[in-house]
């Protein structure tokens, strides 16, 4: 099994990356696979809504987006990981998000994987972002991960986070969560139980 962890931090092994290596450092500990995936600092556009996706599979930008599906694929649990900008996560993180999980309604390449969110901070507005982040999986069929607090770690730099002790057991449970999860899900399907069939999807546009 195998997770894939997601840097929306264009500081490569800044304090997100830090925060997401604890939850990785856990996964590998239970016997679970781990990638972080970095979005790095190009920039990445937004979706536009043109719905090309619905009809190629993915994405008709070329950038990390559909790097990133290609290996979602292949993955059966993900970690979003974002720094906190005004309250959000960033502008790249959610640019990202926005098209992954757009290709995704129409693909299911998401669907029924557990995921979790982690947003890392100096100060303030973490709850914010963190519930941000989250709504993403709760459209998506997606199982949300919950530590044993909310996913955030306080620190201005990687030394920093690692003195939020709270906040690196909080990253720790969440990934020994993550993987009691994953063990469960497999222990279903080996034991006969897959996804539960999915309808055909139902669109009330409230002004006719």
């Amino acid at each position: 099994m195998k997770v894939l962890l997601v840097n929306g931090s264009p500081h490569e092994k800044g304090c997100t990356y830090t925060a997401l290596q604890e939850v990785a450092n856990t996964l590998n500990r239970q016997g679970i696979r781990v990638e972080i995936f970095q979005l790095g600092n190009r920039p990445i556009s937004g979706c536009i809504g043109c719905g090309a996706c619905a009809k190629i599979g993915k994405c008709f930008m070329r950038d990390q987006v559909n790097e990133f599906l290609e290996k979602a694929a292949e993955a059966d649990g993900f970690i979003f990981g974002s720094p906190v900008h005004f309250a959000s996560g960033s502008g790249m993180m959610t640019c990202f998000m926005d098209r992954v999980f757009y290709v995704s309604f129409s693909t299911g390449v998401l669907s029924y994987k557990p995921a979790a969110s982690v947003v890392t901070c100096r100060r303030g507005g973490a709850t914010a972002a963190f519930d941000q982040l989250n709504k993403y999986f709760t459209v998506s069929n997606m199982p949300v991960v919950s530590s044993q607090y909310w996913n955030m770690i306080h620190g201005n730099t990687p030394e920093e986070i690692k003195k939020d002790l709270e906040g690196m057991q909080i990253l720790r449970t969440l990934g020994n969560n993550m993987a009691w999860l994953l063990n469960c899900i497999k222990a279903g399907k080996d034991a006969g139980f897959d996804c539960p069939e999915r309808e055909r999807r139902i669109f009330t546009n409230y002004i006719r």
